[in-house]
């Protein structure tokens, strides 16, 4: 199996859509992740977590963008476009102007 690291990009931050939302709210997205996980099984390696802005770090700079990342999770499938059906229906989508990115992670020769 390839494993795959799968962003998630929004308009809002993972941080204002937890502060914006009420205890009801959160239950309702809560349940529908963990019923997305378990029709993902075994293709899900871990959930992830969602992620605070990033702070650029180098030269030049860097401000927030409209896409911004606003969370992760590690999967496992035999190639991308399976991975593709498992994330059919996620609930990420269900929110305008939401995708997800699906990048392979690939070995280090000689690690």
């Amino acid at each position: 199996m390839t494993k795959f690291i799968v962003l998630y990009r929004s308009s809002t931050s993972a941080r204002d859509q937890i502060a914006n939302a009420t205890s009801e709210q959160m239950k309702a997205g809560m349940d529908a992740w963990m019923a997305w996980a378990g029709k993902a099984g075994d293709a899900g390696v871990g959930l992830g977590a969602p992620l605070a802005p990033a702070a650029h770090v180098g030269p030049g700079s860097s401000a927030p963008g409209v896409d911004e990342l606003s969370g992760y999770s590690i999967m496992q499938a035999d190639s991308a476009e399976a991975l593709g059906g498992v994330l059919d229906g996620h609930p990420h989508l269900l929110m305008p102007g939401n995708s997800i990115e699906v990048l392979e992670m690939m070995s280090m020769p000689g690690m």
